[in-house]
C-alpha cells in the first residue's frame, strides 16, 4: 500500500469514525474495492490515533474542565472539605465519572468479543446488513421529541446502556457514533449532551482498541514512515471536520439524514458482495 491509498483510508476513517455510517464497515468495502489486503496493525493503530487526536482537540475545553474539577475535588475530599455526594453534584466531575462507568461495559464487550468481530471483517455482505440496521437506527431519531435531560439528570443506568451499545458497535457496519448518540437521545438526553457524551466516551474506547492492537504488533513494519504518517494526519484532519459537522447536525435534530446513505451502501454491499 502506497501513500495515496494510505491517505484515502485515513480520510475514510476520519469521515466514518464520527459520521454515523460505520468506519469499520467502510474500511472493509474500500479495501475490497482497491483490492488491498487488510492493513497491518501499525497502520490501523495510526489512523485510530489520528481520530483520537481529533476528539482531544475538539473537546479540549471539556477535557480540561473535567481534569481541573476532578483534581480540585480530590484535594477537597482528602482535606475533609467535601465528600462523594459533593463530587457527584459537580457537573464536570460527574461527566468524568459517567465516562468511566460507561467505558466498563464497552471494555468488557471489546475484550470478550474482539476476535469474533475481526472474523466479520472478511464478510462484505455482513457489513451491508449491519449498515441497513444503522440506517434504521439513525432514521428513528426523526420521530423523537426534543428531550430536556441535562447533566444533573444523567443517571448511571443511562451511562451503562450507552456503554453497552458502544461495545456492540465493534461489529463492522454498526456505527458507534450513530448508535450511541441515538440511544442517548432515546433515553432523554439533550441532543448536545448525547453527542458530547458519545464522543467523549469514544476516547477510552479508541485508546483501548489501539492498546489492544499494540500488543499484537510484530517488530518492524512493511510500511514506510510517510505512509503511516499520511494515514494518521489525514484521519486527524478529516476527523476533526466531520466531528464538527456531526455535532452541528445533531444539534439541529437531523441525524436521520444519514439513513438513506447507509441504506444505499448497505444494499449495494448485500447485492454485490464487492
Amino acid at each position: 500500500m502506497g501513500l495515496f491509498h494510505a491517505v484515502i483510508l485515513g480520510i475514510v476513517q476520519g469521515l466514518a469514525e464520527f459520521l454515523p455510517v460505520s468506519s469499520s464497515g467502510h474500511l472493509v468495502i474500500i479495501q475490497r474495492l482497491f483490492g488491498l489486503d487488510a492493513p497491518e496493525l501499525v497502520f490501523d493503530i495510526a489512523v485510530h490515533v489520528g481520530t483520537l487526536i481529533a476528539v482531544v482537540i475538539y473537546f479540549k475545553r471539556d477535557l480540561m474542565a473535567m481534569v481541573t474539577a476532578a483534581t480540585s475535588m480530590t484535594g477537597r475530599i482528602l482535606r475533609g472539605q467535601a465528600n462523594l455526594t459533593d463530587a457527584w453534584s459537580d457537573p464536570d466531575v460527574k461527566l468524568g465519572l459517567l465516562i468511566i462507568l460507561g467505558s466498563i461495559p464497552t471494555a468488557l464487550i471489546g475484550l470478550g468479543f474482539h476476535r469474533i468481530a475481526e472474523t466479520l471483517f472478511s464478510s462484505v455482505r455482513m457489513v451491508g446488513g449491519m449498515l441497513l440496521v444503522t440506517g434504521f437506527v439513525v432514521w428513528s431519531t426523526r420521530y423523537m421529541t426534543k428531550a430536556d435531560r441535562g447533566i444533573r439528570r444523567f443517571s448511571v443506568p443511562i451511562a451503562v446502556l450507552v456503554g453497552i451499545i458502544q461495545g456492540v458497535a465493534i461489529i463492522p457496519g454498526i456505527s458507534r457514533s450513530g448508535s450511541t448518540i441515538a440511544l442517548g437521545m432515546f433515553l432523554g438526553l439533550k441532543r448536545d449532551l448525547a453527542a458530547r457524551y458519545a464522543f467523549l466516551l469514544s476516547l477510552p474506547a479508541i485508546s483501548g482498541a489501539a492498546l489492544l492492537a499494540v500488543k499484537d504488533v510484530a517488530q518492524g513494519s512493511a510500511f514506510s514512515g510517510s505512509v503511516i504518517l499520511g494515514g494518521m494526519v489525514s484521519a486527524a484532519v478529516v476527523g476533526y471536520l466531520s466531528l464538527k459537522l456531526l455535532v452541528f447536525i445533531v444539534n439541529k435534530g437531523q441525524l436521520y439524514i444519514f439513513a438513506p446513505y447507509c441504506w444505499v451502501v448497505g444494499g449495494l454491499a448485500l447485492l454485490f458482495g464487492i
